[in-house]
């Protein structure tokens, strides 16, 4: 049993009242077929059960009995009937207050609810509760979260997963009054409606690409060279650790180049540092970025980096992502020898070490450079389409891995799947509703304008597909010659997505070209309505090697810019959002324990009434991707100013480590985070996590492990960057944009309109014409008048 006992808990039976949402709430109505009235009985999977009406009653004469004696898979349970009849009527936006009285013997039950779309039908929605073991009557109580637009009816009951059985009696539901105040704004009209940014006083002093949260509250902002081959070449290697509450830094001492390496947090709050920069390319074409097996620790407490064992292989620019167990598996990147890495590396946390290559199953495939893999509530992972650096990966773009079959199946719907370079994926709130949004992206290679495309993926369905989400808004875009608005379909690349504790996603920054043109544009993702509204926008510079975070005072936090003429910008920017100038924040007085486990009970106290809370996963970020990012949904049971918060039971929808604790208004307006520690297996002291058969129907085209290969070819042009100009850490495309015509003079004149310098010609070859009077010189005085 958790810090607290299944919600509220009742010693003397009490019959469910009469204003009751629940037709024959007590079973004491039989329906024609026997079962009672109103009442079905539901389930899937390989296991054996029985249904009975019994006697042994909390109150009157019959309660429901479900008994599982063998399970391999699945559920049992008894539901409300879905009927027009039957199914209580909601309204969409309100929550519902939820109760029954339940005796167990098993540990692996919980309360499971199905919704009624207007237009899919019947669907499975959330799971709100655990149930505790009880040998006797116990009550439980719990809220729903706001119904989904387009909810019509909503049905309910026990789920056992595990063998044992659990009777219930005396089901009630009532809708949640309307108690909130109206939104009152404290700021200027703009302000409530559209929030604002400010730049910070002081500027990051490291050139950063990299930034994790950390569990103190603090921010690793991790620099390596800083893409600088000066750098570099002094051994001079950066980190940073940025305190939001005082607006001071820390440079850390960085004991290897981190530069376009991969992180993410451990389940004990220490972040995981792997691979990084071991060269950069040479301007003779004799080799590209160069990825190094190292692999560190950077501890929070004594804000140090230690070197673990080595990865089996370089991954420079890998994915990391944490599994349900506290594992890490990552994918991709470049190796040392500048090929594409085809080997798949699993950190142990039990054993403390990166796995050798034959304990970690390999598929050999080349996922490309930080592919953005999720983590499914059933343990699998979902390649969303985001990566870095040109096309994607052949076939649709978009897929799922089973790593314990060790197949891969492709999905289906990703729009243009080869203009999708550094877009952003996000798990949408709540992790529980297991749906993917993707917005933007480009191509480096091709150098297209960026476009304005979104895409929304249920992964709880059958078979999932991808479906276009509402375009990007547009903004305004700087060519060159100052901010213009966008028009057509121009969007951007390097977008950030940040989840925030209102329910909403913040996408904000971009550019439209490969390094070039920074567009200035903000807007709010409603995943209930599908729907982006413009805010105010970020007014600097956020492409390439830019990322936005939520701090835990429920701010935004956005830093970066490196352009191809390889400056950076060093400037700090804040969003605080329009729930912030909507009143009094409410305050979380007091967390019984700071310890959390999965299928717990936790209380809290509040300092006035909340209408949710939940868990946000603090930001590990780079190169637009948190593949780890979420929002966990914690229904609610309430006694006044007592909240107990239900925790979900399933590892793979809450990995285990550090979380923001938000409690949420009926305004959206948030607290301020309080930090709760939600621990690993060794917490599944009891229930087991409830796994649900989502995406189980898969009709794309399965691949199993190719040939066991060393490694993918890849181009020398990985970046997009003709190193024949220019210092390393410039970066002239190699493809202008489609509006820069292919002269000389065109091409020097957009050069001079983004600021590049003096760039030197390395080696004899001129492949962009830059250089026509063969000085060694590009774009120089008597190049231009030769065009």
């Amino acid at each position: 049993m958790g810090a607290l006992t299944a919600g509220l808990l009742l010693t003397t039976p009490q019959p469910a009242e009469a204003a009751n949402m629940i037709k024959n709430p007590g079973f004491e109505t039989a329906g024609p077929d026997g079962t009672p009235y109103c009442w079905e009985k539901s389930g899937w999977g390989d296991n054996d059960f029985t249904f009975e009406t019994t006697s042994d009653a909390h109150s009157g004469a019959s309660a429901m009995k479900v008994t599982l004696t063998r399970r391999v898979d699945g559920d049992r349970k008894a539901m409300v009937t879905e009927s027009t009849a039957c199914a209580p009527v909601v309204s969409a936006g309100k929550q519902y207050d939820l109760g029954l009285w339940y005796k167990t013997t098993t540990p692996d039950a919980n309360v499971t609810l199905f919704r009624h779309d207007t237009t899919t039908g019947w669907q499975y929605w959330t799971d709100v509760k655990t149930l505790d073991m009880a040998s006797s009557w116990t009550q439980a109580t719990v809220r729903t979260p706001e119904v989904p637009p387009g909810t019509d009816q909503i049905t309910w009951g026990v789920s056992v997963y595990g063998t044992g059985s659990a009777t219930t009696d005396d089901y009630t539901m009532d809708q949640v009054p309307d108690v909130a105040p109206p939104a009152r704004c404290t700021g200027t009209d703009d302000q409530c409606a559209n929030g604002s940014w400010s730049v910070l006083p002081t500027q990051n002093p490291v050139r950063s690409m990299h930034s994790v949260v950390l569990s103190n509250g603090k921010v690793l902002l991790i620099a390596g060279s800083g893409n600088s081959q000066d750098a570099f070449n002094a051994g001079t290697f950066t980190s940073a650790v940025y305190d939001p509450v005082n607006g001071t830094y820390k440079v850390i001492p960085t004991p290897k180049d981190m530069f376009c390496a991969g992180h993410v947090q451990l389940q004990d709050g220490r972040v995981l540092v792997l691979s990084g920069n071991k060269a950069y390319p040479d301007p003779n074409g004799s080799h590209g970025y160069e990825g190094f097996k190292d692999s560190y620790i950077f501890d929070p407490k004594t804000e140090t980096y230690t070197r673990t064992n080595d990865l089996n292989d370089g991954h420079w620019y890998p994915s990391a992502t944490e599994l349900g167990n506290g594992d890490v598996i990552t994918f991709g990147g470049l190796r040392e020898d500048s090929t594409g890495s085809v080997t798949a590396e699993r950190w142990s946390d039990k054993d403390q070490q990166w796995l050798p290559t034959w304990k970690v199953n390999q598929s050999w495939s080349f996922w490309g450079l930080y592919p953005a893999m999720v983590l499914m509530q059933d343990g699998r992972l979902f390649y969303t389409g985001s990566h870095v650096f040109g096309n994607n990966i052949p076939g649709t773009g978009s897929a799922v891995y089973d790593y314990d079959a060790n197949t891969i199946t492709q999905i289906p719907g990703l729009q243009n799947k080869d203009q999708r370079d550094q877009s952003s994926s996000v798990l949408l709130p709540p992790a529980q509703d297991q749906r993917v949004l993707t917005v933007g992206g480009g191509n480096i290679d091709s150098n297209p304008e960026a476009g304005r495309l979104t895409d929304v993926i249920d992964l709880k369905q059958p078979n999932p597909s991808y479906v276009a989400g509402p375009p990007i808004p547009q903004g305004t875009v700087d060519l060159g010659n100052g901010k213009i608005a966008e028009t057509g379909n121009q969007g951007k690349m390097y977008v950030s997505t940040v989840l925030l504790p209102d329910g909403k996603v913040l996408e904000t920054g971009g550019a439209l070209h490969n390094r070039a043109n920074p567009v200035y544009e903000s807007s709010l993702y409603d995943p209930g309505t599908n729907t982006f509204d413009p805010v105010a926008a970020d007014p600097e510079s956020r492409g390439y090697h830019s990322s936005a975070f939520l701090l835990p005072d429920g701010r935004v936090m956005a830093t970066g810019d490196n352009p191809g003429n390889g400056g950076w910008n060093h400037n700090v920017s804040i969003y605080t959002p329009p729930y912030l100038y909507k009143g009094t924040r409410p305050t979380i007085t007091s967390v019984i324990s700071q310890e959390w486990k999965y299928g717990d009970t936790q209380r809290i106290t509040v300092d006035r009434p909340i209408a949710k809370a939940e868990l946000i996963r603090p930001a590990a970020v780079t190169h637009s991707s948190d593949p780890n990012q979420r929002f966990v949904d914690l229904p609610l049971s309430v006694d006044g100013n007592n909240v107990d918060l239900n925790v979900t039971n399933n590892p793979n929808i809450a990995p285990p480590g550090w979380y923001m604790l938000f409690a949420v208004d009926a305004n959206g307006v948030p607290s301020v985070a309080q930090w709760v520690h939600l621990t690993g297996p060794a917490a599944l002291t009891a229930a087991s996590p409830h796994i649900h058969a989502f995406a189980d129907e898969l009709t794309g085209k399965v691949a199993g492990p190719g040939r066991k290969r060393a490694a993918q070819q890849v181009s020398p042009t990985l970046s997009g960057c003709d190193r024949h100009y220019g210092s390393v850490n410039v970066c002239v495309p190699t493809v202008f944009p489609a509006q820069v015509r292919k002269t000389t003079t065109a091409r020097c004149t957009w050069l001079r309109q983004n600021h590049y310098g003096r760039l030197r010609v390395n080696g004899a070859d001129d492949p962009l014409g830059l250089d026509p009077n063969r000085d060694g010189l590009a774009c120089g005085k008597g190049d231009t008048r030769r065009s």
